[in-house]
């Protein structure tokens, strides 16, 4: 309910995860300098690895030319899907589809902002057209899933099973080992979760 691993709070969430490790570790280890050291390089190597990967996200390899560009468009995009609360995954799939041909206004619709997105897609294809990768969209439908492991899916799946059924973990099973892929016939997976689902809670040993 606080939000503790909310997806902005992800980076420091995981720096305490890893001073808590380091702690725990302290008596093997010996010398404190040495972690600490080995946890200042977190500082260091997260920014690099957290923009390679959301390069790839937007179809661009990360520490090009247009690397200060890229960050811009990285952090608005990110300010505007929090600021509307848009379904981050359908979000990425949308738009991946979308630089691969398929109509603007499945992904433009996704926002209550609509003119801030438009604004942002503008830049967004500008810094496409200056990196002129011709993969681009190849590694955005590879890279962004159709298909994720929700709350719901997983407890409706579970709902099932307990009364022997196990076609809902079957079904899940299908789509997640290969959730690039389309699998048309389980489209329902990778619609918006329904309003039911905002209540369920979720344990660290879920």
């Amino acid at each position: 309910t606080g939000g503790r691993y909310a997806f902005n709070k992800q980076p420091n969430v995981a720096y305490w995860n890893l001073y808590a490790l380091g702690q725990a570790l302290l008596p093997l280890i010996g010398e404190q300098a040495h972690a600490v050291a080995a946890l200042e390089s977190y500082k260091t190597v997260f920014p690099i690895e957290f923009e390679r990967l959301m390069s790839a996200k937007l179809g661009l390899i990360a520490g090009a030319t247009h690397g200060a560009h890229a960050r811009v468009v990285i952090e608005n995009i990110l300010k505007l899907l929090a600021q509307d609360k848009v379904d981050f995954t359908i979000f990425w799939r949308r738009l991946s589809r979308h630089m691969a041909g398929d109509a603007q206004s499945p992904v433009h619709d996704l926002f209550l902002d609509r003119d801030a997105f438009g604004t942002w897609l503008l830049s967004y294809k500008e810094l496409k057209k200056q990196s002129a990768y011709r993969h681009s969209a190849d590694l955005m439908l590879k890279t962004n899933p159709k298909y994720v492991l929700r709350n719901h899916l997983g407890e409706e799946a579970i709902r099932k099973a307990k009364l022997k059924d196990f076609s809902g973990v079957q079904d899940l099973l299908t789509v997640l080992e290969s959730p690039f892929a389309e699998h048309s016939e389980f489209e329902p997976f990778a619609s918006f979760p329904p309003d039911w689902a905002a209540g369920i809670e979720i344990s660290c040993s879920s």
